[in-house]
């Protein structure tokens, strides 16, 4: 199939700093015809496509949303007729991005689709703060998972996450958790320890970064306090103990 070919990219436009993307998402970006934008992209990410038509197609929770099945009928129907579709999501499209989802309404109307990885929130937000996701003498491992149940859907069983977290070693990345956050905190409760290390991070990698380091047993005192809201992403585990300690360390430092 030749590049004159009509065909869509999914793209991840990562976190939000500009300077995360990938080499490969910009020249899709700029070879694009149309592109397809998510609420979350910065506009400094979306001016990389200066030659592209640009349509809003924004889905968050609590919010209108434009529909799935629509956002993928107009991408089939731009690429059939030779259009260089650029469908550009924040994080990663794979991960809570809805990206499975496309390729297969896509492959299933005969259309090209490649996918281009972008750095997903959960790991920006640790970075952010300074501190892994596995550590050797922590964590072994790492569990990306949503507190926001599909419609109708049944939410994630937090005990049995807790339990298995704290068995195994595992450090929690919670997409969409903050509008469930009392639920999440009392069924993390049933397993791990109430002083496990918790932050709650609000856009990371942004200019307008926020967060907040505590304890499981207040968690949702936290989100409540500091007014934290989405987009934001829980991280749960023993991997945090290091920027807790700062934390603390600070706290004392100005009490003195």
């Amino acid at each position: 199939m030749d590049d004159s070919t009509g065909r869509v990219t999914l793209v991840g436009a990562g976190p939000g700093d500009p300077e995360l993307l990938t080499l490969k998402a910009v020249r899709a970006l700029q070879a694009a015809t149309l592109v397809l934008v998510d609420d979350l992209v910065s506009e400094e990410i979306v001016a990389l496509a200066a030659h592209a038509r640009v349509v809003r197609v924004g889905k968050r929770g609590g919010c209108r949303s434009t529909p799935q099945a629509f956002i993928g009928r107009l991408m089939a129907a731009a690429a059939l007729e030779g259009e260089h579709v650029v469908r550009l999501k924040g994080g990663d499209p794979f991960i809570f991005g809805r990206g499975g989802e496309e390729v297969e309404q896509l492959r299933a109307a005969g259309v090209r689709v490649d996918v281009v990885n972008g750095i997903t929130a959960g790991l920006a937000a640790a970075t952010s703060l300074g501190v892994p996701l596995t550590h050797r003498e922590h964590a072994q491992g790492v569990v990306f998972l949503t507190g926001h149940a599909q419609r109708g859907g049944e939410p994630p069983d937090w005990p049995l996450l807790a339990r298995t977290a704290r068995q195994a070693r595992l450090t929690l990345v919670i997409y969409m958790g903050v509008s469930g956050v009392r639920g999440i905190q009392d069924g993390l409760l049933s397993a791990l320890p109430r002083a496990t290390p918790v932050a709650i991070v609000q856009r990371a990698t942004l200019p307008g970064q926020r967060h907040a380091v505590t304890t499981l047993d207040r968690l949702a005192g936290t989100v409540a306090r500091e007014r934290l809201a989405s987009p934001s992403v829980i991280v749960v585990g023993d991997v945090l103990r290091g920027v807790a300690a700062m934390r603390d360390g600070s706290a004392r430092a100005r009490a003195a």
